[in-house]
């Protein structure tokens, strides 16, 4: 008996921290994207180094209320080893569909004629990238990287009273769809944090390459050189 107390005990006090150690990640995720959106406001353009590089270009595709500014230690580290770099401005914040999200995509790579492209994308935006692949006749794109992508939907969406956000449900006819379209899987690698306080139910993507890291966080990860590293090699 005593022997079981002490086990609840243990089992407890580890529940306990762990509970405590995600808190603590969820609040970092928070303040990592609130300072990064403040550094995006003063520096919205892109840089004048990102229409220059020799390996294949790169669009960059954020998350749903997301600025293509969230992902510029993405975009530096990606044009620093050769790659020109892209963004959608257009796009705003990613508040629109999917849908709509991937026709814009599709537009500019055709308006400037890109070929061989990698979309790199983060959590809403690898939807939106999948949906480019699946319409993407002319295989203009190569391969899509997703950093954090809710493939299959995350019931935390359902909680949300936004219906922008609430579109990220599991059983969102959208998130549905492309989740029953697995022909492109085998061209996007998905980056899977090993904690994901927006996504519990992860990143994975069946007949996709899965790369787990050990970064936690969902906002945060994008400036983890973990990640940066494997964003490299996967656009390689």
């Amino acid at each position: 008996m005593a022997m079981r107390a002490g086990d609840r005990l243990a089992d407890n006090l580890q529940r306990t921290r762990g509970a405590l150690r995600r808190g603590w990640y969820w609040g970092a995720d928070y303040r990592w994207a609130t300072r990064a959106i403040g550094r995006g406001l003063l520096r919205r353009e892109a840089p004048h180094g990102y229409a220059h590089g020799w390996l294949d270009p790169v669009l960059l595709i954020p998350g749903v209320l997301e600025e293509w500014t969230l992902m510029r230690p993405i975009g530096d580290r990606l044009n620093r080893a050769g790659h020109p770099i892209h963004v959608l401005p257009e796009l705003k914040r990613n508040t629109i569909t999917v849908t709509e999200g991937a026709a814009l995509a599709s537009a500019y790579l055709i308006a400037r004629d890109l070929r061989d492209v990698v979309i790199v994308a983060h959590s809403k935006g690898g939807l939106v990238g999948k949906q480019v692949l699946l319409t993407d006749d002319e295989a203009r794109v190569r391969r899509l990287v997703t950093v954090a992508t809710p493939f299959s939907g995350s019931g935390l969406a359902r909680l949300i009273p936004s219906p922008v956000v609430r579109a990220m449900s599991p059983d969102d006819a959208t998130i549905l769809d492309l989740a029953g379209r697995g022909e492109v899987n085998h061209l996007i690698t998905s980056i899977c944090p090993a904690f994901d306080p927006h996504i519990p139910e992860g990143s994975h993507l069946e007949g996709a390459t899965n790369i787990e890291v050990r970064a936690m966080g969902h906002f945060r990860i994008l400036n983890d050189p973990e990640v940066l590293d494997a964003v490299a090699a996967a656009a390689d």
